[in-house]
């Protein structure tokens, strides 16, 4: 196949489809020692919740134009996340409270090791970091693996809620949905061997399966009827034609029925007229990288990454008292004031001395290796999505530990030193 895809009249050239969509995964990946409210603060930051002053603008001129007073409360919150200091936890607090997450915005976000927030808070937190961002295209992939069907149901139904306030477009992959799941979406996509058997209102599904001569039983879910209809193994149950005999309706067929079908239809006559560019609003695509400045998303990372070594202070505490420990005992075994210089013998003796230091400092960084590893999978799932780029990352960590390692080296240097006997002088 070939040909162009355009947004609202624009090509993919023209804005970054990656920061006017927004892609939820199905794992969820967090930093566990944050807590819920600093894992969604953090990414309102970076994404930047300044293209809603655009849209704030657009709104007051149409507001006078047409001698419309707003409803104060929206008014004053509107305001506050387009232009107030303190916008990102404007925004923060508006959508903890919307997915439910208010009752566990200060508890750490956890993980296997670190105990936190349950699963279905887990995955509520990972839709909250993307519905933040400026994005109102939503991708959720299987948002329900590993819940229960109320959880489930609680959040589609959360989603359903912003997306109609704040218009938006979601669209969620589930797998065998409850039926009281299932009568939430406005929309049915129904793919099946790479071809879209149904797209459209899912008041007229059941009426398309019919006119080809398949019903849903009465006590059947209509998502798991769907999901039976198209397979070799299970069409047949359904077929209530009883004049003619039953055969195989290849999922072919279904596709090229649809387009004839009066959805199908529908949708074609909509395509068939081009849209006109000058009805989309310049502030609706997202045509910078980042959603914030440089030394906005700088001064973020630097603040998280803090945070973490506050977090987990009871590692770096442990490491130098550990070194302060070994320190003293290399100085014992090597104690001497004035040690000889002679022999060959005598510069091995220092050589052990400073092989041993070096060792014992490079394994007392190899703690940080382990913590930063398990870093690694956030920190490329929020690159890729253009929270930031790699260096503002990279820098902080950088920055903040120079000194941890100074303080370890000075330690060391500090007892053994002298106590060795290494030469006095300056300059040495």
């Amino acid at each position: 196949m070939s040909g162009d895809i355009i947004y609202n009249g624009h090509t993919m050239d023209e804005f970054v489809p990656r920061r006017s969509a927004a892609y939820v995964s199905q794992h969820d990946l967090h930093m566990a020692e944050l807590t819920v409210r600093e894992t969604v603060n953090f990414s309102a930051k970076c994404q930047g919740i300044g293209h809603r002053f655009d849209l704030l603008m657009e709104l007051s001129r149409r507001e006078k134009e047409e001698n419309i007073k707003p409803d104060p409360e929206i008014d004053i919150y509107l305001k506050a996340a387009a232009t107030g200091e303190q916008k990102a936890e404007v925004v923060t607090n508006h959508i903890l409270k919307v997915l439910g997450l208010d009752i566990c915005a200060d508890t750490l976000v956890g993980n296997n090791m670190l105990r936190g927030i349950s699963g279905g808070q887990k995955k509520r937190v990972t839709t909250a970091e993307m519905l933040v961002t400026p994005g109102r295209a939503l991708f959720m992939d299987e948002i329900s693996t590993g819940l229960d069907s109320s959880t489930t149901f609680q959040i589609v139904n959360s989603i359903r809620q912003t997306i109609h306030i704040i218009g938006g477009t979601a669209v969620i992959a589930l797998l065998q949905p409850a039926p009281e799941t299932y009568e939430l979406f406005d929309d049915i996509i129904l793919l099946s061997d790479g071809q879209v058997v149904y797209n459209g209102p899912r008041e007229h599904v059941l009426e398309f399966f019919k006119s080809m001569g398949f019903k849903c039983p009465e006590r059947k879910g209509v998502a798991d009827f769907l999901q039976e209809v198209t397979s070799r193994k299970d069409q047949g149950q359904y077929w209530i034609n009883s004049d003619e005999t039953y055969r195989y309706v290849p999922v072919k067929e279904f596709a090229e029925a649809f387009q004839s079908f009066h959805v199908g239809q529908a949708i074609k006559s909509e395509l068939a007229v081009p849209f006109d560019k000058n009805g989309s609003h310049p502030a609706a695509l997202k045509t910078s990288q980042y959603g914030a400045s440089m030394k906005e998303l700088l001064k973020a990372n630097i603040n998280r990454e803090v945070l973490l070594m506050k977090r987990n202070s009871f590692v770096y505490i442990f490491k130098a008292t550990q070194l302060t420990i070994m320190a003293i005992i290399a100085m014992t075994v090597f104690l001497r004031i004035n040690m000889h210089h002679d022999s060959v013998t005598d510069g091995g003796i220092y050589m052990g001395a400073l092989f041993f230091g070096i060792l014992m400092i490079m394994f007392n960084g190899l703690a940080e290796v382990g913590l930063t590893i398990a870093k690694l999978p956030v920190f490329f799932k929020q690159r890729n999505l253009l929270f930031f780029p790699a260096w503002t990352y990279t820098l902080p960590s950088w920055l903040i530990k120079t000194p941890l390692s100074l303080l370890n080296v000075t330690i060391w240097v500090g007892i053994t030193y002298y106590g060795i006997g290494f030469d006095p002088n300056v300059q040495r």
